[in-house]
């Protein structure tokens, strides 16, 4: 196919998600009618990947979820948040943030082991984290009492940090003090958490 390249470069641009290798093989497929090799394909992406690393351009091609997306550079990162500063005017709240990260180290997690963390009701911060589709319902505990919703967090969520699943998160003991450094010790944790 003639420019190729320049194809799956454009999807890729175009996209405000990652995009994965299978994402591009079947556009590419019902634009052409034809299959393309799929080590044709890791070839374009490392070429575009390869064409973006010069200092001149200020955005690289990285691999995040399992898919590609063009991310800036970090030299350019505070330019762009103030731009996206300005136009953020919905902030997740401390109790949103709380429930999220409680979901994103340990879920699959139900709500109410949320809420035994945190000590206090997560159905609001549950439901917002939902509107924003950071988390997603990943099933039931099927053996549990009327089967309570289990939550996990969503490829936005991985897209949003730059990651490829929850295992490259920070571990606790590397951003909290030693005696809160266990996201399963409730007690402490309800001491530096605010009720909604």
């Amino acid at each position: 196919m003639e420019n190729l390249h320049q194809h799956i470069e454009s999807l890729i641009f175009s996209s405000e998600t990652a995009v994965s290798r299978e994402d591009i093989s079947e556009c590419i497929q019902k634009l052409t009618n034809e299959v393309v090799d799929e080590q044709i394909i890791d070839q374009i992406l490392q070429d575009i990947a390869e064409k973006y690393k010069p200092d001149y351009f200020s955005f690289e091609l990285r691999v995040i979820g399992g898919g590609y997306q063009f991310f800036t550079k970090p030299e350019y990162h505070k330019t762009v948040s103030i731009l996206i500063g300005q136009k953020e005017k919905k902030k997740l709240s401390t109790a949103a943030l709380e429930t999220l990260a409680i979901i994103a180290y340990r879920g699959p997690v139900t709500k109410s082991e949320c809420e035994q963390i945190r000590g206090v009701n997560c159905d609001y911060s549950v439901q917002k984290l939902l509107e924003k589709e950071l988390v997603e319902m990943a099933g039931r505990v099927e053996d549990s009492p009327g089967r309570p919703v289990l939550y996990k967090v969503t490829s936005l969520f991985l897209d949003y940090f730059g990651i490829n699943s929850t295992t490259e998160l920070p571990k606790l003991k590397e951003v909290m003090p030693d005696e809160q450094n266990s996201i399963g010790e409730s007690s402490n944790l309800q001491e530096s958490t605010t009720a909604e």
